[in-house]
């Protein structure tokens, strides 16, 4: 499956405020990539709004805002954090690099996923460390990295370094994101931070929601080109493309 959505120009007076990414999800017809959408209340293929339903103990509004993040990101794992284009970078030229590394990057599985937390975030994540992933995606964040271009100070301090470990501050200011190599841990949000007084009733509804698609593999089939066209504004998948042998 291709799937491409025309965007603005590399030449369009807005291309300074786009940024992209490299995020793992499922093809557009995927049965997970549906309940998914339904659960956030988005579709990031087509950026159409869909109407959830209720969770029973949690009102509309708290659920509106545990969402709220994870929808305008679009169901998916980050491989390669949003970035903008490097000086003489092209759009295109991206596109071209996305279309060969799909084309000889092979597809596989991660053996076993869960509903499971990080912290006070509930997410979609593998029962444990798998290295074909890991390798994956640290391939992922190299191939790619000659098209982002520097963090902005603003950038690197909304990040919060000085909270951050020794080996995140490097990955930080190496490859413009903390959660990689050694510290990237594959997960698919499912909500924003989660107060733990209403954590069970996510366990219990999101393990419900998404039973049909965890304590078993999870095949990483293809990968996501998202784009964002103005900070704030929601992702949207520009391309989708499989990996070989998918």
């Amino acid at each position: 499956m291709n799937r491409t959505i025309v965007a603005a120009s590399i030449t369009d007076s807005r291309t300074f405020h786009l940024r992209y990414a490299l995020y793992f999800t499922p093809p557009e017809e995927d049965s997970l990539t549906q309940a998914a959408a339904r659960w956030l209340g988005r579709d990031a293929f087509s950026d159409h709004q869909i109407a959830h339903d209720p969770v029973d103990g949690l009102p509309d509004g708290d659920l509106q805002d545990l969402l709220a993040d994870p929808r305008r990101y679009g169901f998916h794992a980050t491989i390669k954090a949003p970035f903008e284009l490097a000086e003489g970078a092209s759009e295109a030229h991206l596109l071209s690099a996305f279309e060969a590394f799909c084309s000889r990057t092979e597809a596989f599985d991660i053996p076993k996923v869960v509903v499971g937390q990080l912290g006070p975030f509930f997410a979609i994540i593998p029962d444990r460390i798998y290295p074909v992933l890991q390798t994956f995606a640290a391939s992922v964040v190299e191939e790619f990295e000659p098209f982002r271009a520097p963090l902005s100070e603003a950038d690197i301090a909304r990040r919060r370094p000085e909270r951050l470990s020794d080996s995140q501050r490097a990955n930080l200011m190496r490859w413009g994101y903390h959660h990689v190599m050694d510290d990237f841990r594959f997960h698919m949000t499912l909500t924003g931070p989660a107060d733990p007084g209403i954590a069970p009733i996510l366990s219990d509804v999101l393990n419900q929601r998404f039973a049909d698609f965890v304590n078993r593999p999870l095949t990483v089939s293809g990968l996501g080109l998202f784009v964002e066209e103005s900070r704030g504004a929601p992702f949207t998948v520009k391309s989708w493309l499989p990996l070989r042998g998918a």
